[in-house]
């Protein structure tokens, strides 16, 4: 027996399903889950003194890899100072400084624990703000484990195949609206029957939790014009692409404003963060401001700040044209590898993420996201793990570059898929 599968026997008696986030658990690609001991730029290193390339990276916010020197650095200088006052500290100024400097159509930003929270807090305000209740969100989209969100969602439910929402009363989802990513035309539908009870339209700019499933040309734009119209919020959640998808984000990298922004552990360098963001003219209602109410002891946490303000400072210089040409080749070149073993694949990139479908068709939905080759992914999966490549244990997920990954890296990724039969 390995020590990964030992750690999972005996976690197994301890936590829930042995892990404490479910994808974590490889239920869907027949694995058990590797136990890290330490990573360090494009690469983990289990238990078992294995070490693999790591596309996952944390589920994204790693753009810099793991362990980056900077922002190691600034942690510790950080840790002598207290790792947690409940008050005000100087960088938590800095970093909302530099985060409002990077999505300039946001005056205002406020600090939380994780994209779950702060996806949570920007509904609580849409809802205050507009005086309304319903929210339209995505079949596949995935805003946090939110009550009001688990209304057809990405991401481990739908890796888990679990149905409806558990646990969650119909009447808290009585008010989530769900339309079809894509699909401009239903969200149309969904105004001209609900306008006025509308608060807000949440979106995945770039979906990343049913896989990579980028927005059609216009979809963006037709949401912005569509809650003009009626009075309601846009809210962009950029939990994964806010600072990937370009340092602006994917509002800078589409030119569409949002009303409101999430975004998540890469502002944090990859420590428990998140922030929710907005025009002053919302922002504004927020406790002590005003009347919506929403708290934290650990919202700003001087550790976060620090790696936050380090991880920001770095990317800002950081060759994100490079990084994307190098995963277009990498794409390209899986194309071609697939094709010459008959394996059907779409795969669809933007920036610095990629997904393999196995599929005959192409994918611009969940619906179309779902006819994918599941079995298929679990086997690659398991091929890439057994040569030293470590991907989502989900054919839901987003692969992840980094500016850590090295030619060589993605040279041997494709090579490892050349021995891949299908």
């Amino acid at each position: 027996m390995t020590r990964s599968q030992d750690l999972f026997a005996r976690a197994s008696a301890l936590v829930p399903g042995g892990v404490n986030s479910p994808v974590r658990a490889c239920v869907s690609v027949d694995a058990e889950p590797l136990f890290i001991e330490s990573a360090r730029g494009g690469t983990i290193s289990t238990v078992d003194d294995v070490t693999l390339v790591d596309f996952v990276q944390s589920w994204g916010p790693m753009l810099l890899g793991h362990a980056h020197p900077q922002v190691n650095e600034a942690i510790k200088r950080a840790v002598d100072r207290g790792t947690s006052f409940g008050a005000p500290c100087e960088d938590e100024v800095r970093l909302a400084e530099a985060v409002l400097e990077a999505l300039p159509a946001m005056d205002m930003v406020r600090m939380v624990n994780s994209g779950t929270e702060a996806t949570m807090s920007a509904l609580r305000l849409a809802r205050g703000v507009t005086g309304r209740n319903k929210l339209v969100k995505f079949e596949g989209c995935y805003h946090g484990h939110g009550d009001a969100f688990l209304a057809s969602a990405g991401s481990g439910v739908a890796t888990l195949s679990i149905p409806g929402t558990p646990g969650v009363p119909e009447a808290v989802v009585a008010d989530t609206l769900v339309a079809p990513y894509n699909d401009l035309e239903a969200v149309n539908r969904l105004f001209t029957l609900h306008g006025k009870d509308i608060a807000a339209v949440f979106v995945e700019p770039a979906a990343g939790n049913m896989g990579l499933v980028p927005a059609a040309d216009g979809f963006l734009q037709g949401l912005r014009q569509l809650c003009d119209t009626h009075g309601a919020l846009l809210v962009f959640d950029e939990v994964i692409t806010g600072f990937r998808v370009s340092y602006g984000g994917a509002q800078q990298r589409f030119a569409v404003t949002p009303d409101l922004t999430t975004l998540g552990k890469i502002i944090g360098g990859g420590l428990p963060v998140g922030a929710y963001a907005g025009k002053r003219e919302f922002m504004r209602h927020i406790a002590p401001s005003g009347g919506v109410y929403q708290a934290g002891t650990l919202s700003g946490n001087p550790l976060a700040m620090a790696a936050g303000l380090a991880t920001l400072s770095i990317l800002k210089q950081s060759d994100y044209a490079g990084l994307e040409r190098k995963v277009e080749e990498l794409c390209r070149e899986l194309e071609h590898t697939f094709a010459a073993r008959g394996i059907p694949v779409f795969i669809t990139r933007l920036a610095s993420m990629f997904t393999i479908f196995f599929s005959t068709e192409a994918v611009s939905d969940f619906a179309s996201a779902k006819k994918s080759d599941a079995k298929r992914y679990s086997r690659y999966f398991q091929h890439m793990r057994a040569r030293g490549f470590f991907l989502a244990p989900s054919a839901f997920e987003t692969a992840m570059a980094s500016f850590a990954h090295t030619d060589e890296q993605f040279a041997g990724f494709i090579e490892a898929t050349a021995a891949f039969s299908g």
